[in-house]
């Protein structure tokens, strides 16, 4: 392989209590149910906007827009989103040993543009990422694989050459549907089963271990 595209959430960075705290913050405010942890990991990975709407399925919202709850997340996760993230345990390895090899890295992420930029910056300032992408109006999110066309123009990589790295369901899909093979992570947000529902077919229980399909 010449490029691997990361999935930053539940991949990369660890950042579920900080989107738990900013959007139970938010819920608080309008005296909304609470989420765990736990179901956070169920809410996050398919942009700002869903994870609103699954916060409150069930609730009774009167009074305010789907629209105002999430620029309120948002507000709330720029003022909160380092308080608590940090990477995942081998993973500053693991970039380290792919740069060692010469392969090429990137991050496409359904986070907010800015925000993704920012925590890169923040948490990998030694690390040269050759393209990295977020959530930005009017252009799609995974599991559409426009991103990733994207990133491939930017790098000069070819499919068969580029392996995607993710997480969660959403992130199978979003390789299968670009024609990139994926490996599936155990220690993010989602289980085996539903990376396996979703076309996963090799696996990483720890980050060192993608370098076997590098």
């Amino acid at each position: 392989m010449k490029a691997i595209i990361f999935d930053l959430d539940g991949t990369l960075l660890n950042t579920i209590e900080d989107l738990a705290d900013s959007m139970n913050s938010v819920l608080a405010r309008y005296a909304l149910p609470l989420h765990t942890i736990r179901e956070y990991k169920l809410f996050v990975g398919d942009g700002a906007a869903n994870l609103v709407k699954r916060s409150i399925i069930g609730a009774v919202t009167v009074g305010y827009s789907l629209e105002r709850l999430e620029a309120e997340f948002r507000a709330e996760y720029a003022k909160r989103k380092t308080d608590k993230t940090a990477p995942y345990d081998g993973i500053p390895e693991l970039l380290s040993a792919i740069a060692e090899r010469g392969v090429k890295m990137a991050v496409l992420s359904n986070k907010p543009h800015a925000a993704t930029l920012e925590v890169i910056s923040n948490y990998f300032p030694g690390v040269v990422f050759d393209a990295v992408i977020g959530q930005r109006k009017g252009r799609p999110i995974k599991p559409d694989p426009a991103g990733v066309m994207e990133i491939l123009d930017i790098i000069g990589a070819l499919r068969e050459e580029t392996l995607y790295v993710g997480d969660s369901g959403t992130d199978m899909l979003t390789a299968t549907a670009a024609g990139l093979n994926s490996v599936g992570v155990l220690w993010g947000f989602r289980d085996k089963e539903e990376l396996e529902r979703n076309g996963a077919r090799v696996f990483a229980e720890h980050p060192m271990d993608v370098l076997r399909y590098i």
